[in-house]
């Protein structure tokens, strides 16, 4: 199964992940509905890059079953069944099942693989788990 990685330490705070993500699912630049996070830490001591490792923990908590694993191994919500309830994102070890006050549902990173062509130092990448 392939994911998307992460080099901390090669991370420049660009934005271009995040740009990349909200515009293609959301076709609004706002990194407040990216399904990929990067925060600069404190003290300038770079970067935390936030973004779903398929763990699969909030598939248990779904009470519509609206959350399942593709065939590839992916984590993915129907948002067709989804209700909204946000336990998902409650459950989220990580805390990468995002949710936005404009949206009914929550989402996160599919593993597409768009923010990785994107950034332009590597720090994000695609890797065989």
């Amino acid at each position: 199964m392939k994911i998307v990685g992460t080099n901390v330490n090669e991370c420049t705070l660009c934005g271009a992940c995040e740009s990349t993500c909200s515009t293609f699912y959301y076709k609004e630049d706002n990194r407040q509905k990216s399904t990929i996070q990067v925060e600069e830490l404190p003290d300038q001591r770079g970067a935390a890059i936030s973004v779903c490792n398929q763990c699969g923990d909030c598939i248990a908590i779904c009470p519509v079953l609206a959350i399942k694993k593709s065939q590839s191994g992916v984590v993915v919500l129907n948002k067709k069944l989804c209700i909204g309830c946000y336990n998902c994102v409650g459950v989220c070890p990580t805390g990468t099942m995002f949710w936005h006050e404009d949206l009914t549902e929550p989402f996160k990173c599919i593993a597409c693989a768009r923010c990785t062509k994107e950034c332009p130092t590597e720090a994000i990448f695609m890797q065989e788990v």
